[in-house]
């Protein structure tokens, strides 16, 4: 995943550090994978349906509108993956225009004089273009919602 990862850490969160620190490493490393796959499957949902971005804001509207922003092939969405590893959860995507996307940017040529694609029936050469930034990963206050959810109740029933 080297293009585009958001690590969830743990440390220094108090409460949460605490009551990670009774449990034992499997069950820590099984209430993470939880979560990274939580957040996994939101930002899937995120891309799927078009946004919007984590922060509630809308993405910039594609040239081509037949299908939702960032999920024209779903190529992107069935990138995004998870890893866990200690206190920290890892997702991502491995494709390479995966940070453009996140980010935004300048696409420039890298050999030609110039870039050249189509947008409908019109043929386009420019020797620049500016990606807006269009953030699919990070944790709206929904899907933070949702993930206290998940690990209270996970961590209810291994204390009950």
């Amino acid at each position: 995943m080297s293009a585009l990862t958001v690590r969830l850490d743990l440390s220094g969160f108090g409460t949460i550090e605490a009551v990670l620190a009774r449990l034992n490493p499997l069950q820590s490393e099984t209430l993470l994978e939880a979560l990274a796959r939580l957040i996994r499957e939101q930002t899937v949902d995120r891309l799927i349906s078009g946004g919007p971005a984590p922060d509630g804001s809308a993405w910039k509207p594609n040239a081509e509108r037949r299908t939702p922003i960032l999920h024209r092939t779903g190529t992107l969405a069935r990138s995004i993956d998870y890893a866990v590893s200690g206190n920290a959860a890892i997702v991502g995507s491995g494709l390479v225009y995966a940070a453009i996307h996140q980010h935004g940017g300048a696409i420039k040529p890298r050999s030609a004089g110039a870039l050249a694609f189509r947008i409908g029936n019109q043929f386009i050469m420019t020797r620049k273009v500016t990606m807006p930034a269009r953030p699919y990963i990070g944790l709206s206050v929904e899907d933070r919602a949702e993930l206290v959810a998940a690990a209270v109740g996970y961590l209810r029933r291994l204390f009950q």
